[in-house]
């Protein structure tokens, strides 16, 4: 509705900023509909409903009817129960590997982001809180909690935040998880140090330090004991095998003995799932065993039980402004947030980080969350603050309500990895240099995708003379695991050897492949293991950085061997090659195989002639297109044909420019190529989509692969009529004609759009 409602101001005299308005409102409107903010909300108005039933004539009766408190404590226990179930769930998807790749820029940032709010803060407290507010020491002592929590980084609450802003693969989403790390290891260790320190000076702390050696005796159990069981289990688990649900059965068992032995020697409940957690390998097998089972409950229903119950605990009417520890609790928490920004800003802008992006940075260590807020109502339970817990604890979730809500709405608004792709020079294949070196990146997402491929870029006449620089990017989707991986399989290394499991088979094809082709194939391979929704950034990040020119992607169906009927599909595959396309920094290819292609990866060369067609209407895609089969006429064993589909009456749908463009094209493919080996060229004319789809039906046949141009934006006489029935927009009209199952055809498709050129600017 305010979207609406800024949309409407367009019209009127408010143009100068609706631009901005509607982009700061449809963030607010989108992150307003997460899971997690519409539960601190549902918890608050249950919390004030339950609070302020009187205001509706009713009396404690109907209170007590209402929200009875037997079942607030059964549902708070469950809660409880879930806020563990998922730490353990975060412990498991954490790498304990990562702290090994902690760099300068990361140790430097975590530690400021820590170190200087904390001091900032409780140095202002211990100034003030007696001289100005009149607080007496022992009150003030208690205060002194509330002041380290509000300097505290999570890993959990930023690896969420990141989830939830599709960032976690993004540049400034890696350099935050190692930097929560940093913060996360600081703060437990200054934890650790303060209470030594407290049980050793204070007489009534002795059993502290018994708790604490507790404590370090678990994590040294988990570490020597645990953890190799739990890589047992991992190597007597069959590649592509499930985990054994005895396995999983005795580690939720041992899940729930952790908890309740933490509680019992003087940590929390949620202490002993959450180290537990860690020692569990993150990724496939056990790691995604686990979070698939625990997924549904967890996050679904017992952790909204737990922010919903503690949100609903806040009254806002307790808030005493005029109460000396509230004032003071309201000022170190906006102090300790502006100090916690400019302290985390400084490392990002000594490494040379833009402005803005160290600021980004800043707001999302800054961002409070889901383990602040159970944090904040432990010491308010325990009474560890003062006895204005309820004013200071409203206030507090206050802070966490605030922050978790404008953050992520800012940081949408400021920072756009997608910005990066933006070029100032052209990458497309038709601008490259005569012979020079043309770089493709090529996506696998399952082996079944590999003979296809593989038999593609053998048809594209890789020589000494005019080789290819092929860059083969397996993606995995992240299951069990917090943070993305990019591995190189050039760089030796531990993660990489145990990555190569994943990737062996593609290693092993390419390999082939190049040393079939040596000298004339330069050949890097890479492993991506990210979510689905967000695997598009290593797709264009790692184009942008070799300088490919064109992107192939396999589409997300898969057709029998013959070609006959869909084998399967995959939608979230679509979704990928929907987001390649519209962010794509050079040329992308789509390529869908109906079978022909995949049945080996050496189709083009164990064949006397491989036919290749190209479907030719005019606009730069078409140029495009023609461009890279120009390449495949160079082999002799190859067949290119190029079918002109000419409108009746000469009607062109394009700009003047284009036209033009087309004709140069054509006369030049017409002069050199034509006549020379097994190239021909047709010109068919054609009166509307209908006579376009009859014609190349009738030809299909003929060809092994039909290389055409997306030209989505191009609405041409010889298409008219088509567009209603196309059911894959990413394939343009002609591409989903081709790749109908209607269309009875062994030839494979690959449907090409050139750079955009909006990019360019």
């Amino acid at each position: 509705m305010a979207c609406s409602w800024v949309k409407e101001s367009r019209d009127c005299d408010f143009d100068w900023e609706s631009e901005v308005l509607v982009e700061i409102v449809e963030a607010a409107e989108e992150y307003a509909s997460s899971e997690s903010v519409k539960e601190e909300r549902a918890g608050i108005l249950l919390g004030h409903l339950g609070k302020n039933l009187s205001l509706l004539g009713t009396d404690k009766k109907l209170d007590a009817l209402t929200f009875p408190v037997d079942s607030q404590e059964v549902i708070s226990v469950l809660g409880e129960l879930g806020f563990g179930l998922f730490l353990f769930v975060i412990g498991v998807k954490m790498e304990v590997e990562m702290i090994r790749r902690i760099g300068r820029k990361a140790i430097l940032t975590g530690t400021l982001c820590t170190l200087v709010p904390l001091v900032s803060g409780i140095s202002l407290q211990k100034l003030t809180a007696g001289p100005v507010f009149g607080i007496d020491k022992e009150k003030n002592d208690r205060l002194t909690v509330v002041t380290a929590i509000h300097t505290l980084t999570f890993f959990p609450v930023v690896s969420l935040l990141l989830e939830e802003l599709k960032l976690l693969n993004s540049e400034i989403g890696r350099l935050s998880l190692t930097a929560t790390i940093v913060c996360e290891l600081l703060s437990l260790f200054l934890q650790f140090v303060n209470r030594s320190i407290s049980s050793i000076t204070n007489e009534g702390h002795q059993g502290d330090l018994v708790h604490l050696a507790i404590a370090f005796g678990y994590i040294t159990s988990v570490a020597v004991i645990f953890r190799p069981i739990m890589l047992w289990v991992v190597r007597k688990t069959p590649d592509n095998r499930p985990v054994k649900k005895i396995y999983l059965n005795a580690i939720v068992l041992l899940v729930f003995v952790s908890g309740i032995g933490s509680h019992l020697y003087g940590q929390t409940f949620h202490f002993g799932p959450l180290i537990f957690g860690l020692a569990v390998p993150a990724g496939q097998p056990l790691g995604s065993a686990l979070e698939e089972k625990f997924h549904l409950f967890v996050f679904e229903v017992f952790l909204p039980l737990f922010v919903t119950t503690y949100a609903m605990r806040a009254d806002f009417g307790s808030i005493r402004l005029d109460d000396p520890r509230t004032q003071l609790t309201i000022i170190l928490i906006v102090l300790i947030f502006v100090v916690k920004i400019l302290a985390t800003m400084v490392a990002p802008l000594y490494f040379k980080v833009p402005l803005t992006d160290a600021f980004v940075l800043a707001l999302i260590l800054s961002c409070r969350g889901i383990i602040h807020l159970g944090t904040y109502t432990w010491y308010s339970d325990t009474r560890m603050i003062d006895d204005s817990a309820d004013s200071v604890y409203a206030v507090t979730l206050a802070s966490v309500v605030v922050t978790s809500t404008l953050v992520p709405i800012i940081v949408k608004r400021l920072y756009d990895p997608s910005r990066k792709y933006a070029g100032y020079e052209r990458r497309d294949i038709m601008h490259l240099k005569p012979n020079a070196e043309l770089k493709i990146l090529t996506c696998i997402h399952r082996s079944s995708n590999m003979p296809a491929v593989i038999n593609l870029l053998d048809a594209a006449c890789p020589s000494k003379e005019n080789p290819i620089n092929v860059c083969v990017l397996h993606l995995i989707e992240l299951i069990g695991r917090t943070a993305p991986i990019f591995i190189s399989h050039q760089v030796q290394g531990k993660t990489v050897s145990r990555v190569n499991t994943y990737s062996a088979n593609v290693i092993l094809y390419f390999n082939q492949f190049e040393k079939e082709n040596r000298g004339a194939v330069n050949l890097s391979i890479f492993t991506a293991i990210s979510p689905p929704n967000i695997m598009h950034e290593d797709i264009c990040t790692l184009a942008m950085d070799k300088l490919t020119s064109l992107i192939i992607l396999p589409f997300h169906r898969k057709w029998w061997i013959d070609g006959s009927s869909i084998e399967s599909e995959d939608n979230t595959i679509r979704t990928l090659n929907f987001s390649v396309l519209e962010r794509a920094p050079c040329s992308v290819g789509i390529l869908v195989d109906r079978g022909h292609l995949g049945r080996s990866t050496s189709v083009v060369s164990t064949l006397s002639t491989f036919s290749v067609a190209v479907v030719f209407l005019g606009g730069k895609d078409d140029r495009e297109a023609l461009t890279f089969a120009k390449r495949m006429a160079r082999d002799s064993t190859i067949r290119l044909t190029v079918i002109h589909l000419v409108a009746m009456g000469n009607e062109y749908a394009g700009g003047e420019w284009d036209k033009i463009l087309d004709a140069e094209v054509l006369k030049e493919f017409k002069y050199y190529h034509v006549g020379e080996g097994l190239v021909i060229y047709l010109e068919e004319m054609v009166k509307d989509g209908p006579q376009t789809a009859f014609l190349l039906r009738s030809m299909v046949e003929e060809y092994d692969i039909i290389i055409v141009g997306r030209s989505h934006k191009l609405e041409s006489p010889q298409t008219v009529g088509l567009s209603e029935w196309c059911e894959f927009p990413e394939l343009g009209i002609i591409g989903d004609l081709l790749a109908s199952p209607d269309v009875d055809c062994k030839a494979s498709v690959l449907v090409i759009q050139q750079q955009e050129l909006s990019r360019c600017k």
